[in-house]
C-alpha cells in the first residue's frame, strides 16, 4: 500500500477543508507514492520522533501538530524545525499532519476528550453544524460536585494539576470540551448552557468574571490532546489494515511541572 492510500483514509475522516485557515494540515515532507512499512503516531514531530520512526522500521509520521506552520527561507541545523526535515528527508521519512481538521471532524480530537472524561450524549456546540465544528457539549452519566469532576478528569488524563476558577457550588452535568487552546469557545460554552469547561490552555485574563457561571477544567495542552494518535491507529486499521500503526514512546511535551 502507498503512503498517498493511507494518507487519503485519514482525509476520508477529517477533509483538509475543514481545518482553520491559519493552519497548515496535509502533507509536510516526503514523496506519497512511496509504499508504506509503518505508520508511527504523535501529537508533535522533532528529531527524536524521527528516530523512533527509523528504530521501528515506520516510514511514515502523522501528527496532530504540524511541523510547518510556516514557510521555510533555509533548510540547515538552525533551529529544531529545521534539522527535522533534515533528519526526515535524510531518512525517507514522510510526515503528514491532521490538525485543526481533526479538531473540528465528528469523532475527531474534541470526541476523544468526551470519550475518555466519560460523556454521554456528545455533539457539536451549539455554534456547529450537525457534522463539523470546534467544540463538543456532552453530559456526565451522574452529576458530581465539582471538586470531585476536577479530580476525576485529572485522573483520566493523568495530570499533576489543574487550573481551575472558583469551584462551582452546583453540580456539574453538562461539560463542554476543546482540546488544545480553547479560550475562544468558553462564551459559547456559557450561552449553551455547560456547567463546565474542559480545554488545553487559557489565557489568565479570560479566567475573570465567570464565578458560579461555569467550572473551568485546564489541564495542559499536551495532556487534552494526547489520545488524538488513537484516532489515527483506528482509521488506520480499518482501512489500511496491512499497514503496521503504533503509538510513539516518546513524550514530545515541552512543559514540566516542578
Amino acid at each position: 500500500m502507498k503512503i498517498k492510500e493511507v494518507l487519503s483514509a485519514l482525509e476520508r475522516f477529517a477533509p483538509l477543508p475543514l481545518q482553520e485557515g491559519w493552519d497548515n494540515a496535509g502533507l509536510q515532507i516526503g514523496l506519497t507514492e512511496t509504499e508504506v512499512s509503518g505508520a508511527l503516531l504523535c501529537l508533535d514531530v522533532n528529531e527524536r520522533v524521527i528516530d523512533e520512526a527509523v528504530a521501528r522500521g515506520c516510514n511514515l509520521i502523522v501528527s496532530h501538530h504540524p511541523l510547518l506552520f510556516h514557510g521555510l527561507k533555509q533548510i540547515s541545523g538552525a533551529d529544531s524545525v529545521q534539522r527535522t526535515v533534515v533528519k526526515a528527508i535524510e531518512n525517507r521519512v514522510c510526515v503528514v499532519s491532521m490538525h485543526t481538521n481533526m479538531d473540528n471532524a465528528k469523532g475527531g480530537v474534541n470526541f476523544k476528550i468526551a470519550e475518555h472524561i466519560g460523556l454521554v450524549n456528545v455533539r457539536f456546540g451549539a455554534d456547529a453544524s450537525a457534522e463539523s465544528g470546534s467544540w463538543v457539549m456532552g453530559e456526565l452519566p451522574g452529576p458530581l460536585a465539582a471538586a470531585d469532576f476536577v479530580i476525576e478528569v485529572k485522573k483520566r488524563f493523568g495530570v499533576e494539576c489543574a487550573q481551575c476558577n472558583e469551584l462551582l457550588r452546583r453540580p456539574v452535568r453538562r461539560v463542554a470540551i476543546c482540546g488544545g487552546a480553547g479560550d475562544f469557545v468558553l462564551g459559547d460554552a456559557i450561552a449553551a448552557g455547560a456547567d463546565a469547561f474542559v480545554t488545553g490552555e487559557m489565557h489568565y485574563h479570560v479566567y475573570f468574571g465567570h464565578e458560579q457561571e461555569i467550572q473551568i477544567c485546564v489541564i495542559g495542552h499536551y495532556q487534552s490532546e494526547q489520545f488524538t494518535s488513537e484516532i489515527f491507529k483506528s482509521i488506520i486499521e480499518e482501512s489500511c489494515p496491512q499497514v503496521p500503526a503504533c503509538l510513539a514512546a516518546a513524550n514530545t511535551n515541552p512543559i514540566i511541572y516542578l
